[in-house]
């Protein structure tokens, strides 16, 4: 077999994200949860709760699914890495969990607008979201075989930017060809395609089993240029894997920079979670957009995404991943305060004419911000994290680096949930992501830019 190139190998790594980022874009975000928002609501609305408290506990519901195949992830992604790097073979375990991420896409067209089996559809998309996020951390340990150091941040962030115009053009055909508006057409006024049941909202439904196939299609470069780096070993144990990684669980006492860094990112990037997770049903539920009003949303913060990360991955080359991060942060905390501040009647207390249409202007520019801040925040974490690993377990060290983004999953999902039950009110329930961004903030203070080579590490 012809040797393939490492710039073919680069592009089939990029394709999974191109791959993989509709699970983010149509599902979590902007097409299949403002679906289940509206549903659920809608339901409860019947079932006699006033408006204010079926959102709620539409809201509730949805944080409920987030919380618990968070926690699944996060404590699973440890073990799964060693086991990974002892066997040196990643490629089987990404089959298996795009067949979950295929399965699960799938199995969400069978969630019915009438809202009688909510539980289901909750239950097929945390299934495909489990295993997204698990062939997410293999794909992440392959990076630092990409190139070299200086040349990872570029990478990461045209991984990122590639997959997120792959999320742009996903939801722009999800927009065009099938998601009903009220009036039962698209929104270039079509039927949805292939005879789908407007009335049934088999138009939004199909945005499960489209993910599916999108995800298959576009993974076949990836399967096809990307070959394993390193030899295979057979008859690698359980108790191996695990004795690799409680030594390596022991070594962050010895690796500082390292132990802030899972800390930080920890908190972060589980108020950015919540953010991706929440930022669509609060279009719905606070705003009373449409969904594909939400779909237009998407896609400003889509293209913003990968213009950011793109543009990211060259300042992360220039100045290194922790300036990115940092100022990253802080952009996404003041877009939080101001979601937070806001709804049809008022923004930071100041009463808004009624019908005015500058919430949705505001939000909209907070649709630029999240998307694009986020997506350069995403790329310069996964190079900071690469300037922390270990040559000889990467897989393992990322399995970390995953536990650190989703061992606290449930934190954001569940404060939201509870800030959502006690208020009342699905738009201050957003309001705990910004301390969880706070927190990760103050911790990369302690966060060697250079990673474990800076003056910060502690020698074994």
């Amino acid at each position: 077999m012809a040797e393939i190139s490492q710039r073919k190998r680069i592009w089939g790594w990029y394709f999974f994200d191109w791959a993989s980022q509709p699970y983010h874009t149509l599902l979590v975000t902007f097409v299949f949860g403002p679906y289940f928002a509206s549903v659920a609501s809608a339901h409860f609305l019947g079932a006699g709760l006033d408006s204010d408290a079926a959102a709620a506990r539409a809201q509730t519901m949805w944080s409920q699914a987030l919380m618990i195949s968070g926690l699944i992830i996060g404590f699973g992604a440890p073990f799964m890495g060693a086991f990974a790097d002892r066997t040196g073979r990643r490629r089987p375990w990404i089959a298996v969990f795009s067949l979950m991420y295929v399965v699960g896409a799938a199995a969400i067209w069978g969630m019915l607008p009438d809202g009688s089996n909510l539980w289901w559809g909750l239950m097929a998309f945390a299934f495909g979201f489990i295993g997204a996020e698990y062939a997410l951390i293999f794909i992440n340990a392959q990076l630092p075989s990409l190139g070299t150091e200086e040349e990872v941040g570029a990478i990461s962030g045209s991984g990122f930017a590639f997959g997120y115009a792959g999320g742009v053009l996903s939801l722009f055909l999800m927009l065009l060809l099938f998601v009903e508006q009220p009036s039962g057409k698209t929104l270039i006024g079509l039927d949805p395609l292939f005879g789908l049941d407007a009335d049934a909202r088999e138009g939004t439904r199909l945005v499960g089993p489209f993910t599916a196939m999108w995800y298959a299609l576009f993974m076949i470069p990836y399967f096809l240029w990307v070959r394993e780096s390193g030899p295979a070993t057979r008859g690698a144990r359980v108790s191996e894997a695990l004795g690799s990684l409680w030594r390596t669980v022991k070594g962050l006492r010895h690796r500082l920079s390292l132990s802030a860094y899972l800390g930080s990112s920890m908190f972060y990037r589980d108020a950015l979670n919540g953010l991706y997770g929440f930022g669509g049903t609060y279009a719905v539920l606070v705003l009373k957009w449409s969904i594909v009003s939400v779909g237009i949303f998407g896609i400003i913060g889509a293209i913003s995404a990968a213009l950011f990360s793109w543009a990211g991955g060259r300042l992360d080359k220039r100045f290194g991943p922790k300036p990115v991060i940092t100022v990253a942060i802080w952009g996404l905390i003041l877009v939080c305060v101001t979601v937070v501040s806001m709804d049809r009647s008022q923004i930071f207390g100041i009463t808004l004419s009624e019908g005015s249409r500058l919430p949705d202007i505001i939000f909209f520019g907070c649709g630029v911000l999240i998307g694009g801040l986020g997506g350069t925040l995403q790329a310069a974490s996964r190079t900071l994290m690469v300037r922390h690993t270990d040559p000889d377990r990467p897989t393992e060290n990322f399995g970390l680096y995953g536990l650190s983004g989703r061992a606290t999953a449930f934190l954001a999902p569940m404060l939201i949930g509870l800030a959502t039950t006690f208020s009342g009110s699905a738009r201050i329930g957003i309001s705990p992501v910004i301390l969880l961004f706070l927190i990760g903030l103050f911790l990369l203070r302690y966060v060697t830019a250079e990673g474990d080579r800076g003056p910060c590490r502690v020698s074994r």
